[in-house]
């Protein structure tokens, strides 16, 4: 959520970063809206503290006029006191009313753009940022796509899926499921190798929760809601581990705060029919290891680089193809300021398969989350919050499965081999 404070001080670049967003004339009026209603909220503030004042100094008097022998000036006072106390239920009841209207109002509005994101609305406007200069493997003729693979070597069924649950929910096999469990384990090595401290998270969380990260109200409709409970299934790792410091203050010398995630994600958004979501290349349900830092405003952009770095060297190590792109602002997430995606090479299916997106969310989260830190001067900031996949496990599966197979078997990165406990899959 963007801070009141910066969208009254910084209206205009503000407005600049929504219509990067491609907002409208119609849709940028919710900014005077906003600081409309903030005036009214103020207004209707001073008028219930200047009346509880007043309806408490005539309260004091009512006491010592009666002393007095006073007692019809008290009467009118004790009189006044009780249309006055009419007055203040009014004016709490608007206060709550403008206070929780100025709230959805802010709710509404997505993150504005850092700079340096370009402009565009589709993601045929991202930017290559890092392309792949590197050959593409060379696959056998009778090359196949992963769904067919997994038939031909017993690794996942989704069909069995279906059985089980229902589309998009794919059921590992043999191999299949030592390949997924191997992945998992090696991308949490290498992040506890980075610096992160391992999470274990529950794989549901509150409202507040999904909230705090933006998954609401924007993303209600992509999430499994346990209705009962009123608890959400989580979308991804980020959700539950960057609200451990929710309502929070952070001592500054204890930034950055880097933590990582192995879950099972869980997404209802619906996918057209075609090539371009079989197999596992879009499905409800998927395993993923997240990264995620709490960080010092000063450093953010610093640490959205040491992400980007670290995510490379997970590509380079399983030997995959990889471009790297600059979101636009219209292909851009709502709470994100900044967002980098990275793209597998899929060898058979010969596209590009996005397996992570690296953002930096600067206050927008922590605004919400009320995240804070207290610097050295004892000064209370809000954090900025990033979180990457590192990785997504569904689609980096696809393009190994199919960027490594030979007519002798798929053949399975070196930097597995500890973790498989197999070479090939035969």
């Amino acid at each position: 959520m963007l801070q009141l404070k910066v969208i009254r001080e910084e209206k205009k670049r503000i407005l600049n970063g929504l219509r990067k967003r491609n907002w409208n004339a119609v849709q940028l009026k919710v900014i005077d809206q906003i600081l409309k209603t903030d005036d009214q909220r103020k207004a209707c503030q001073k008028e219930l503290d200047d009346t509880l004042a007043e309806s408490n100094r005539l309260s004091k008097e009512i006491g010592q006029l009666m002393a007095q022998g006073k007692k019809d000036q008290a009467e009118q006072q004790r009189a006044q006191v009780l249309a006055m106390k009419e007055s203040i239920k009014t004016l709490e009841d608007r206060q709550r009313t403008l206070a929780a209207e100025l709230d959805n109002l802010l709710l509404s509005v997505p993150n504005c753009p850092h700079s340096s994101v370009p402009k565009g609305k589709t993601p045929d406007d991202n930017k290559v940022y890092k392309a792949w200069t590197k050959p593409f493997p060379e696959l056998p003729e009778d090359a196949l796509a992963h769904w067919d693979l997994a038939k031909k070597y017993n690794l996942f069924d989704l069909e069995l899926g279906v059985k089980l649950t229902g589309a998009g929910f794919p059921v590992y096999r043999g191999q299949g499921a030592r390949l997924q469990r191997a992945l998992i384990q090696f991308f949490l090595d290498e992040a506890v190798k980075a610096g992160y401290e391992e999470i274990i998270p529950p794989h549901l969380v509150n409202e507040d929760s999904a909230r705090g990260t933006g998954q609401l109200p924007d993303k209600e409709g992509q999430m499994y809601h346990c209705t009962v409970d009123n608890l959400y299934l989580i979308p991804t790792a980020e959700v539950p581990v960057t609200n451990i410091v929710r309502d929070d203050i952070i001592p500054e010398k204890n930034l950055p705060i880097k933590m990582t995630a192995y879950t099972p994600c869980f997404r209802r958004e619906a996918g057209a029919w075609g090539a371009h979501v079989r197999g596992l290349n879009r499905v409800h349900q998927f395993d993923k290891v997240e990264i995620v830092h709490i960080e010092h405003p000063d450093r953010s952009y610093k640490a959205h680089q040491d992400m980007l770095r670290h995510v490379s060297r997970l590509m380079a190590k399983l030997e995959l193809p990889y471009r790297i792109l600059l979101l636009c602002g219209g292909d851009m997430g709502f709470a994100s300021a900044k967002t980098f995606d990275f793209e597998v090479w899929s060898a058979a299916q010969k596209r590009w398969l996005e397996v992570s997106s690296v953002s930096n969310f600067e206050t927008f989260q922590s605004n919400r989350l009320k995240s804070r830190f207290r610097d050295a001067e004892g000064k209370i900031q809000l954090t900025h919050t990033l979180n990457g996949s590192a990785l997504a496990l569904a689609r980096i599966v696809a393009a190994l499965l199919e960027n490594n197979q030979t007519p002798e078997g798929i053949r399975i990165p070196k930097a597995l081999w500890k973790y498989t406990g197999f070479k090939m899959i035969k």
